[in-house]
């Protein structure tokens, strides 16, 4: 029996990369399930893999969409309904380019997705976890929000926004209970790249080449371990990258 067995957690964006990591990673550690993600199929396929270990409950939905986000989370069935662990992980990067050649869209999609859908599902949850007096949220951050790397502009803005919230909750929820974390990645092998280029898969494969980036299990272990600490332990703020990684910027890689 862990610290983790009969919680719920809720993980936004379960359908891929670190958010799928996690959810297989907790339903391990014996937590019922609420996975969110875009992809329906994704979701149906990933409750059929976990149910043979925990209860998982499937919402499909795109954090952008407040009303939707509100709706779905402001009438969970009874057995879910009291969450104790949210992990906002739901973010994307779109483009690569100088400011000047940004596509504004590109731009919303990243503050919405990154920023305001992070607000919206962290606003339909945590007013449960203060009623309790107990709950948990953890953060999926990035190094990108730590410092600003060329052409990251707006990415990176997203990302030390959610540093900032970090912060923000953390102090707002001080005496409430609740724990408040954020984990911040450098380079995870993901799909991230895949839909930061647009389907540009052979610039996508360039981006791990010549170094053994993370995985995206290493983040999902970090998680398990900052959720299973101690009542009084609150592991605040935490970044992690490979050890070719030293900066955004500085990546040891091989070139063979």
């Amino acid at each position: 029996m862990t610290r983790l067995n009969n919680k719920t957690a809720l993980i936004t964006g379960a359908t891929s990369g670190i958010g799928l990591a996690t959810a297989r990673a907790l339903a391990h550690e014996g937590c019922r399930l609420i996975l969110t993600g875009r992809r329906s199929q994704r979701l149906i396929e990933l409750a059929q893999e976990l149910e043979a270990l925990v209860p998982v409950l499937t919402l499909n939905f795109d954090v952008r969409d407040r009303q939707r986000v509100f709706a779905l989370l402001g009438d969970l069935p009874e057995e879910f309904s009291l969450v104790d662990i949210l992990i906002n992980n739901a973010g994307n990067a779109h483009g690569l380019d100088a400011i000047q050649d940004g596509d504004p869209d590109d731009w919303d999609a990243m503050i919405d997705i990154n920023v305001k859908g992070l607000l919206y599902v962290s606003k339909a949850i945590i007013p449960g976890m203060i009623a309790r007096a107990s709950g948990h949220v953890i953060h999926i951050g990035s190094t990108a929000g730590k410092e600003v790397y060329p052409k990251g502009n707006v990415y990176c803005a997203s990302k030390h926004a959610v540093e900032a919230l970090n912060h923000g909750m953390r102090l707002d929820l001080n005496g409430t209970g609740i724990k408040v974390s954020a984990i911040h990645p450098g380079l995870v092998e993901t799909e991230f790249s895949q839909v930061r280029f647009k389907g540009d898969t052979a610039r996508a494969e360039q981006v791990y080449k010549g170094f053994t980036p993370l995985r995206p299990e290493d983040i999902a272990e970090i998680i398990v371990f900052v959720l299973g600490r101690p009542p009084h332990v609150n592991i605040a703020d935490l970044m992690v990258m490979c050890l070719d990684q030293a900066s955004s910027t500085v990546v040891n890689k091989k070139t063979s």
